[in-house]
C-alpha cells in the first residue's frame, strides 16, 4: 500500500523494538528449537509462513512494541536462509568449522563465485509493509558473520568473500528500502570474537553493505541466542565482557546509524555505551537466555543505567537477541514487560 515515506517516522521517545526473531507458531516449525524443519509444504508452507508472520506482528502489537519486525518467521536461521538462495554455495558439500571459536558445526562450501540470482526477503517484506503503518524494521546477516558459517573452497580469503558477501547484502537493502522497510540491521555477533578482523576490515565491509542507503541502518552485536553453546561460552568470559570495547571506537564514527547491544542480565559494563555517544543505542532490556520473564521496572532499570550514557532521545529500548528457542507465551510476556519498562522511564523523563 502507497503511503509517504515520513509516516513511518519514529517520534516517540524511547521507541521499543526486538532484536530480531521470535518464536515460531508449533504448527509452522518445531517449538523452542534452531534450524527447526517446516512441518508444511509447498503452498500450504508460502501461506503459513505469511500467517505466522501476521501473528509475529500481532504479538508486538498488542505488547505495544513501536518498531515491529517480521520475527523472522519466513526462515529457519537469520544466517543460512539467506545464504540458501545465493549462487555459489554448496549445501550438499558439507564441511565442519568452528563457528564463532565457540562450538563445531557442519556447514556448507563456497565452491563458485558467489552471486544474488533473485531477492530474498523482499516480497516477505512487502507483504509485512502492506499489514501495518508502523515503522518496520528488516534484519539481515552481516558479511562477517555470514563468512563464518561457511567453509570458504573458492575465495580461500575471509575477507575478499567479506566483500563480495558486502555487495550482494547492499544489493539486497536498496530492494529491502524501496519495499518500505523503514530501518535495516545488519546482524553481526562475530564482531565480538574476531576484533582484529572487525577493525581490519569488517566495519568497512559491513557499511559497504549499507552503502547508498536512505532509510535507518543499524548493527545489532550480541552474545548470541540463548542456547548451551552460547551460555558455556558466557561463563568463560570472567565477570566483565569487555569485548565491546574493541568494536566501539569505529563503529562511533562509522556510517552506520543505530549500534544494538546486549545489556540486561550480562556482565558487559554499562559505561562501554559512552564510547558510543552521539550514535543512536538499541540498549538490550530482555534477557533471552532465560525464561524468566523480566518485570517493566526490570526493564526500567537498565534503561535507567544506560541513560548515563545515551542521550535520551538516542535510546532504543530493545531485547538483548532474538527470541526463536524460547516459549512464545513467554517471549510475549518479554515484550510486554520491555513495552512497559520503557513507559515507565518516558514518564519519568517528562516530569
Amino acid at each position: 500500500m502507497a503511503r509517504d515515506r515520513k509516516s513511518f517516522t519514529v517520534n516517540k521517545l524511547l521507541p521499543t523494538s526486538t532484536a530480531g526473531s521470535l518464536p515460531k507458531p508449533s504448527w509452522l516449525a518445531q517449538p523452542e528449537k534452531l534450524w527447526s524443519p517446516w512441518k508444511l509444504q509447498d503452498q500450504e508452507l508460502a501461506e503459513g509462513k505469511q500467517d505466522a508472520l501476521r501473528l509475529a506482528l500481532a504479538d508486538q502489537q498488542q505488547a505495544g512494541i513501536d518498531i515491529v519486525s517480521d520475527g523472522e518467521q519466513t526462515r529457519q536461521h537469520f544466517v543460512t536462509t539467506f545464504i540458501e538462495h545465493l549462487d555459489g554455495v554448496d549445501f550438499q558439500k558439507r564441511e565442519t568449522v568452528r563457528i564463532r571459536d565457540r562450538y563445531d558445526a557442519s556447514v556448507p562450501t563456497v565452491v563458485d563465485a558467489v552471486s544474488r540470482p533473485k531477492s530474498v526477503f523482499v516480497e516477505d517484506a512487502r507483504f509485512l509493509r502492506q499489514q501495518t503503518t508502523q515503522p518496520i524494521k528488516w534484519a539481515l546477516p552481516g558479511p562477517m558473520t555470514m563468512i563464518d558459517t561457511l567453509y570458504d573452497a573458492h575465495y580461500k580469503s575471509r575477507e575478499k568473500l567479506a566483500w563480495e558477501f558486502a555487495k550482494i547484502l547492499n544489493d539486497e537493502a536498496r530492494e529491502l528500502q524501496a519495499a518500505g522497510v523503514d530501518i535495516i540491521q545488519f546482524d553481526e555477533p562475530a564482531f565480538n570474537v574476531f576484533f582484529d578482523e572487525v577493525n581490519d576490515w569488517g566495519i568497512a565491509a559491513l557499511e559497504r553493505a549499507a552503502e547508498g542507503l536512505t532509510c535507518e541502518t543499524a548493527v545489532h552485536i550480541c552474545y548470541g541466542y540463548g542456547i548451551k553453546a552460547n551460555t558455556d561460552w558466557k561463563k568463560t568470559l570472567g565477570s566483565e565482557w569487555r569485548q565491546y570495547e574493541e568494536s566501539f571506537p569505529k563503529l562511533q564514527t562509522s556510517s552506520i546509524n543505530l549500534i544494538s547491544l546486549e545489556c540486561n542480565n550480562s556482565h558487559v559494563p554499562i559505561d562501554l555505551i559512552e564510547m558510543l555517544r552521539g550514535k543512536k543505542v538499541m540498549v538490550g532490556a530482555i534477557d533471552v537466555a532465560s525464561e524468566v520473564v523480566e518485570t517493566p521496572e526490570d526493564v526500567a532499570d537498565t534503561l535507567r543505567k544506560a541513560l548515563q550514557f545515551v542521550d535520551a532521545d538516542k535510546l532504543y529500548p530493545c531485547t538483548n537477541c532474538g527470541m526463536a528457542p524460547l516459549p512464545r507465551r513467554t517471549a510475549a510476556g518479554k515484550l510486554r514487560a520491555l513495552s512497559a519498562g520503557a513507559e515507565i522511564i518516558r514518564k519519568e523523563l517528562s516530569a
